[in-house]
């Protein structure tokens, strides 16, 4: 994405990745050793480890450590967001709260996250994520325009002309 999408020198584009990529597994790493700390913590001053102790440390781990709110957290957030809400899905109708479906809900999923998120790029971007604005800035508005096959090739847009 940093390729396609950022715009600066080579050089530029590894310093960013590599930079993302240290940010990213340190968080983790923070929280990792945050709530396994905390659980710890929880089972010794109750003499056993429940159910609520995972939920307790991960809030306070997640507050501390991902509740900054920055590009890296953002995504990590949203991707977590994503694997929650099919869990809780599954979880729904394991314990019975909602029917097993007939058929795979996948295909109505699918439909109803692409038409959401593309009335949103097209009637009010601005209150979609910048990574998301630009790459689909760069498939739906710039596709519009083309030079010739390179750009399919290398980001289409051409160097302004002095």
């Amino acid at each position: 994405m940093t390729f396609l999408f950022r715009s600066g020198s080579l050089q530029e584009k590894l310093k960013a990745i590599l930079r993302a990529t240290y940010t990213h597994s340190r968080n983790l790493a923070y929280f990792v050793f945050t709530y396994k700390g905390l659980m710890a913590f929880q089972s010794r001053m109750q003499g056993k480890k429940i159910p609520i102790h995972s939920f307790l440390a991960a809030c306070i781990g997640g507050w501390l450590v991902f509740g900054e709110n920055n590009n890296i957290n953002s995504q990590i957030n949203m991707y977590l967001l994503s694997r929650i809400l099919f869990g809780l899905s599954r979880l729904a109708v394991e314990k019975g709260y909602i029917p097993e479906p007939k058929q795979d809900p996948f295909p109505v999923f699918a439909a109803l996250v692409w038409g959401i998120v593309l009335w949103l790029f097209e009637y009010h971007r601005h209150t979609l994520q910048p990574s998301l604005q630009s790459s689909m800035t760069y498939l739906y508005d710039d596709s519009n325009v083309w030079h010739d096959v390179s750009d399919f090739l290398v980001y289409n847009k051409q160097p302004a002309t002095k």
